[in-house]
């Protein structure tokens, strides 16, 4: 018997895929799932809730999470922009499930998120859905080693087309703002794996002039024209992905003597100032950095999650899969691609998830959210 399982139903009655989905998931399990994971793709939010209070209620898991989102993934597919319900179950013998309600409130001139329970020494993971329009993920992610030291978050932002259209599933209740999630202790084995999709071209550059996101010098040269210096040398193939959406990658670590593909956190490099000769990036740098250019294209994006895969050092017995809206049919032209990349290399089942408005994942000991990524949260044994 498993002890990870996962289930896929597509079509226009959710509530009946709903249950279809959760059945297949906890089939083959050896007995009830200590957790239940299930993600709706629908057009109509109050159907959308409907399948998941039908879910939540057959699942018979201790502690069930999900949300909305514009595909699901499972049963090694991805299915988009149609009606579908993934049904992702695990047995963690002995874990410890916190299962949180996330909400903020207004305090003078900041927002405070409130109902996180304090971090505990033997906590492994967290996963967390978050609401976009209404839960400041971005702050709340990037702050989240200061109040949960250590510990490594994982997951996406849920699917809407519009403010109060998001569903968030948790433990038989449905929520249309925050965020929902839990946190897993004790005795588990699980790793994150977050795949970023990009390329770097040209070399290293430190940063010797920045303010905030905006960064005024690269190797002691104005970074727009260290830019076109770094572009100018590319074959056409990448001047052309270059120019259609460049991309730079902050060094995770300092001290390596070399940073490739996979090293780095990447960011969007969202403006230029030909007066000035600066650019303008998605992500605060300080100087003395070490920052690449990037560039991101299906190619990158399949060596990248095979690459990462390829070093994976535990054996998987199930992953839940967080991938980016922009890949699937979008960047690979089908929605299977991750998926099946995830279940060769680690050679596993139980895989399960879902398309996400940016997906949630540590990269160099930081959580961080992103876009157009592979966030992975693989569970199993270690071989020693």
């Amino acid at each position: 018997m498993a002890r990870f399982g996962d289930g896929l139903a597509i079509g226009p009655d959710l509530v009946g895929a709903a249950a279809s989905a959760v059945r297949q998931a906890v089939a083959d399990l050896d007995r009830r799932p200590d957790l239940l994971c299930v993600f709706v793709s629908g057009d109509d939010p109050e159907e959308t809730e409907r399948a998941a209070r039908r879910a939540m209620e057959i699942g018979g898991a201790g502690t069930v999470l999900g949300c909305s989102a514009t595909g699901v993934i499972g049963a090694d597919q991805g299915v988009e922009g149609t009606g579908a319900v993934s049904a992702w179950a695990a047995v963690l013998p002995g874990a410890r499930l916190e299962p949180f309600r996330l909400e903020t409130l207004r305090a003078e001139d900041r927002l405070v998120v409130v109902g996180m329970s304090e971090g505990r020494p033997d906590d492994v993971v967290g996963v967390l859905l978050a609401d976009p329009y209404s839960f400041p993920v971005d702050a709340f992610v990037e702050r989240s080693g200061e109040a949960l030291p250590g510990l490594p978050l994982v997951g996406g932002l849920a699917g809407g087309e519009e403010r109060g259209s998001t569903r968030l599933f948790l433990d038989g209740e449905v929520h249309t703002d925050g965020a929902v999630g839990v946190v897993i202790g004790g005795p588990v084995t699980a790793v994150t794996l977050v795949s970023q999709g990009a390329r770097p071209i040209g070399s290293d550059m430190t940063v010797t002039m920045a303010d905030d996101n905006v960064l005024y010098e690269l190797a002691g040269m104005p970074a727009l024209d260290k830019l076109e210096q770094v572009v100018a040398t590319l074959r056409d193939e990448d001047q052309a992905l270059a120019a259609t959406g460049l991309l730079i990658g902050i060094a995770m670590d300092e001290y390596a003597e070399k940073h490739e593909q996979g090293d780095f956190l990447v960011r969007g490099v969202v403006g230029a100032d030909t007066e000035s000769g600066a650019i303008a990036i998605g992500e605060v740098v300080e100087i003395g950095r070490t920052v690449r250019f990037q560039v991101r294209d299906a190619r990158a994006a399949e060596e990248d999650l095979a690459e990462l895969l390829d070093r994976f050092d535990v054996k998987a017995e199930g992953a839940l899969l967080f991938c980016c809206n922009g890949r699937g049919r979008a960047m690979f032209g089908g929605s299977d691609h991750d998926v099946r990349v995830v279940r060769r290399l680690l050679d596993t089942g139980g895989v399960g998830g879902f398309f996400a408005s940016g997906e949630i994942g540590p990269v160099g000991g930081r959580n961080h959210v992103h876009g157009f990524t592979a966030s992975i949260l693989a569970f199993g044994e270690s071989d020693e």
